[in-house]
């Protein structure tokens, strides 16, 4: 379905449902179930940088290689990473991945 995303390129399997319960502090029942639909809502409410980096640190890539890949030093990873999470776990960007946002 998904196979040919970012996401998929670091991990087998289309679990990022998980990984944004994880980060954004929210039950996966609240979660929009629909995984295009996520997607979708996930790749609007992130850069194309941020999105890469949530995949690549959330498939438990090295650092190293997370710096080599977007050209960082460790604290442009560190803030890059901050920045990332704390944009996640706004109310603003929450309630974007809430199943009810999408019942209209």
């Amino acid at each position: 379905m998904l196979d040919s995303t970012v996401w998929r390129q670091y991990h087998q399997e289309n679990d990022f449902r998980e990984k944004l319960s994880e980060f954004c502090r929210m039950d996966l029942l609240e979660i929009i179930a629909d995984e295009k639909e996520l997607y979708g809502v996930l790749k609007a409410k992130l850069t194309k940088k941020e999105l890469k980096l949530f995949a690549m640190d959330t498939a438990d890539i090295d650092d190293e290689t997370i710096k080599k890949d977007f050209s960082y030093s460790d604290e442009e990873l560190a803030q890059a990473k901050f920045k990332l999470y704390k944009k996640l776990k706004q109310d603003k960007i929450r309630l974007e991945f809430k199943e009810s946002a999408t019942d209209y």
